[in-house]
């Protein structure tokens, strides 16, 4: 039941598969760069409630799976 969020009358678990690539698929989520991108993803998620369930930082592109909160 902890992957459930619950809220005063309802029960619910939303989640989402997001994708983001660089234009033209360049290879620029590399070194600095790749970790500023990473700890901004943490910020943002954690500033706005939402859960990272899985979350790969490729060097042309980025996959996410969040659990968001319905409110």
């Amino acid at each position: 039941m902890s992957e459930y969020r619950s809220i005063s009358h309802s029960i619910s678990r939303l989640s989402a598969h997001i994708v983001c690539m660089t234009k033209y698929r360049y290879h620029v989520l590399e070194g600095d760069v790749q970790k500023r991108c990473r700890d901004l993803l943490i910020q943002i998620c954690n500033s706005e409630d939402v859960n990272i369930l899985k979350g790969v930082l490729s060097k042309d592109h980025v996959h996410i799976i969040l659990n968001i909160h319905p409110h």
